[in-house]
């Protein structure tokens, strides 16, 4: 998964203050969102790479021994050599260490974050950083403000055969995602007041029409590109098979036998983790 990159290793611990140098990582996402990135050679320019200091940089975290700083300014002097593609783009680039993408969604969460929060969502003042975490602050109220995460689950849900091989996993694509062509498993927001097993069994009804028992954790991820920090779990089927589609949300929803199942195109996502361990045979049954 996008987390799985030893022996590299994220340092997230924020230092206020941190000053950059000339090898410092920069990254910097334009008013569209879109991540600049080298055409060659590493994914991200270094500090020494722009002629000008490219506006505000703000420590991010550290990969290794790379420090990565955010250049904030809507627009910045792009160093020769580099180009903006949007972030699901440079995903799919070939040849781009899955430290690098996992830098990038990363870094685009703490970006939307700092941009999200520049007044204050309690009295509409100006809000700016503090000195001792990391956190933004506002000047006359005093609320402050942390990274947003937001909790979601993945649901792979299984209709148990007479034998192993005869079990099934329900498969969908979603509306409205040209982008992504390739089959997913029910997936969703957990709500106010709801505990990750309701949110499982809540969007499977939404979804499906489908009602689900022995739901089991397996698994989490950070999904910075979207804020999210994925629980994935793993259920069987309670009764009736028959697939009620929410066709506003999905444009397929179908039972999918273990050889059938065609997987991502990478091995990014706890998603694609999830239904490789089915077509396998691997998937946790207790």
């Amino acid at each position: 998964m996008i987390q799985d990159i030893h022996p590299h290793k994220l340092k997230n611990t924020y230092i206020p203050g941190k000053e950059p140098s000339g090898e410092s990582l920069v990254i910097h996402f334009d008013k569209d969102g879109r991540i600049l990135t080298r055409t060659e050679g590493k994914p991200f320019p270094r500090l020494s790479d722009f002629g000008t200091v490219p506006g505000v940089l703000t420590y991010l975290f550290s990969m290794d021994e790379d420090d990565i700083f955010l250049a904030e300014d809507e627009t910045v002097n792009a160093p020769e050599g580099t180009e903006y593609m949007k972030v699901r783009e440079f995903r799919k680039k070939a040849g781009i260490p899955k430290k690098s993408i996992f830098e990038a969604f990363t870094a685009k969460q703490l970006s939307t974050w700092y941009l999200n929060n520049r007044y204050c969502g309690r009295c509409g003042s100006l809000t700016g950083r503090s000195g001792e975490e990391r956190a933004i602050v506002c000047s006359k109220c005093g609320n402050i403000i942390y990274p947003r995460v937001v909790p979601a689950v993945i649901v792979g849900l299984i209709k148990r055969g007479e034998s192993r091989a005869d079990d099934k996993i329900l498969l969908t694509k979603y509306n409205g995602r040209s982008d992504v062509p390739y089959y997913a498993l029910i997936a969703g927001f957990t709500e106010i007041g709801e505990t990750f097993e309701q949110t499982v069994a809540r969007e499977a009804v939404e979804e499906t029409g489908l009602h689900v028992r022995n739901i089991r954790y397996y698994k989490s991820q950070p999904w910075g590109v979207v804020d999210d920090i994925l629980a994935g779990f793993f259920c069987e089927l309670d009764g009736n098979d028959e697939i009620t589609r929410d066709e506003g949300e999905l444009a397929v929803a179908e039972w999918v036998r273990r050889e059938d199942v065609v997987l991502q195109p990478d091995d990014l996502s706890l998603t694609n983790e999830m239904m490789t361990l089915f077509k396998e045979g691997r998937e946790p049954v207790n």
